[in-house]
This record gives structure tokens, C-alpha cells and sequence, in this order.
């Protein structure tokens, strides 16, 4: 009897383990960064429930570390950058990170506390801008589009050792991507990403002097670690986010300060 009971107690944790085992797989835990990206997911998470799935938000104020969560397993996926930073990261941490869907644009813009035009830059004037390598390339595009420098374009990334005219000999200082709201007092100029501006309550749309085009290359992606891409969990993830909803979400939310990419 005793040999019985301990089969039927053996039987019953494997069958709890494999519930445990199909609940965690309907669980989809993702990685973003504040706004918009985990205010586009906060509005996905009903519609993920109808497909089954519950959605858990990770919030992260950094471009490194959930890029490494992915990697190592700690989180499904993420959703705060664009390609050309992704492929530079997998190029620096020799990580296998794959994008799956775009989702949204968000035009990178230049800010001022003390100007009301770029034609006011004055002479030896300092601007910032993000310090990651594509957002700053990014940045330096900008203010070349806004006829504040020009670069040698050989190269796909540039750095400010790439401008060749500089006619106002302004400065340009390199500052983490996040910090640069607060810059704002600090310098004639900032170039902010954004996801940052709209959290520190600036209106790309209103309050920028200058702003990227919609032809950007820079759509914001969903990142999985390689070999993940087809789990039955990523592709609705993808399929919510790239639904009329979330269209209609974004146009009406963000009035055009984000556009969506797909």
C-alpha cells in the first residue's frame, strides 16, 4: 500500500510540474523603457489576455541591461530599441539578439531651454548629445540636416572627429541618452531621443526646433534572443503589436509625436 500511494504521489508532481510548466509558457515577460514603450505594452496586455497570454512589464531606464536580460534568459524579450544600435550592441557584447516586428518611429529632435531657433546658436556654443555610438551618429545627422555641421559620410558611424566643417566651432559633448533632458539648462542645444523627452513632459512636436524625418531608419523593434523567434508566445506578442489597435493607439496617444512602423 505503501508503494502505491508513494506511485500515486509521484504521479501527481508530475502532473502539477507540467501545469506549472504550461502556465509559465503562457507568460511573456518583456523589457522596456518607460515611454512609450512600456505605455504601448501596458495597453497591449487586455489584448494579449484574449489571446491567452499574460503580459509582465519589466521597466528599465538603460539600453544595456535588458539587452542582457534577453541574452541570459531573465527576460522573454524587449522593446526599446531601433536595428542599427541592436546590430552594434551584438557586434560589442558578441550577443545573438534578433529583431522580430517594428513597431513605432520616434523622431530624435533638438532641444533648447534658451534659444527659440538653431539660427540662434552663437559661436562656441556646446551641444549634447546621447554617448551610445548610433545615437550618436543619430545626433550628429541631425544637426548636420539642420545645417549646423557637416561629416564625412564615408563611414556608417560617425563620431564628432568625423565633422570636417564646423563653422561655428561649436562643442559637442557626449552624455548618457537618459541624462540629457536635464542637460537642457546646461547646454545651447540637446539632442534627445524621444522616449526621454516625453518623459521629462517635452512635445517632440511642439517643442523641438528641429526634428528627423519620418524616413528614418530608426523604428523601434522588438528584440528576442536567436533561436526564439518562432515560439508560439513571441508571435502573438508580435501579432498585438503590429495590430490596428495598437495603430490606433499610438495615432491617438502620441498625435503624431510617435508614428507607427508597420
Amino acid at each position: 500500500m505503501k508503494k502505491l500511494y508513494a506511485l500515486l504521489a509521484g504521479i501527481a508532481l508530475l502532473f502539477s510540474a507540467c501545469s506549472d510548466n504550461k502556465s509559465s509558457s503562457k507568460t511573456i515577460t518583456v523589457g522596456a523603457t518607460p515611454v512609450p514603450h512600456a505605455e504601448i505594452l501596458k495597453f497591449a496586455e487586455p489584448l494579449l489576455a484574449k489571446e491567452g497570454y499574460t503580459l509582465k512589464i519589466q521597466v528599465f531606464n538603460d539600453y544595456v541591461i535588458p539587452n542582457i536580460a534577453v541574452f541570459n534568459g531573465e527576460i522573454d524579450a524587449n522593446f526599446f530599441q531601433h536595428t542599427p544600435y541592436l546590430e552594434q550592441f551584438n557586434k560589442d557584447k558578441n550577443t545573438d539578439l534578433v529583431k522580430t516586428v517594428s513597431v513605432h518611429l520616434e523622431p530624435i529632435g533638438i532641444y533648447s531651454a534658451k534659444l527659440k531657433s538653431v539660427s540662434e546658436l552663437e559661436e562656441g556654443a556646446s551641444i549634447a548629445i546621447p554617448n551610445d555610438p548610433t545615437n550618436s551618429n543619430r545626433a550628429l545627422e541631425l544637426l548636420q540636416a539642420a545645417g549646423i555641421i557637416k561629416l564625412n559620410n564615408e563611414k556608417e558611424l560617425k563620431t564628432k572627429f568625423d565633422i570636417v566643417e564646423n563653422p561655428k566651432n561649436i562643442e559637442i559633448v557626449e552624455i548618457e541618452a537618459p541624462q540629457l533632458p536635464r542637460t537642457l539648462n546646461d547646454f545651447a542645444l540637446s539632442v534627445i531621443n524621444t522616449n526621454f523627452a516625453i518623459a521629462a513632459n517635452l512635445n517632440p512636436l511642439k517643442d523641438a526646433l528641429f526634428l528627423e524625418s519620418k524616413e528614418s531608419p530608426y523604428a523601434n523593434v522588438v528584440v528576442v534572443k536567436k533561436g526564439n523567434e518562432e515560439k508560439e508566445s513571441i508571435k502573438a506578442l508580435n501579432k498585438i503589436l503590429n495590430s490596428e489597435e495598437v495603430r490606433g493607439f499610438i495615432r491617438e496617444n502620441y498625435q503624431g509625436a510617435i508614428i507607427e512602423a508597420f
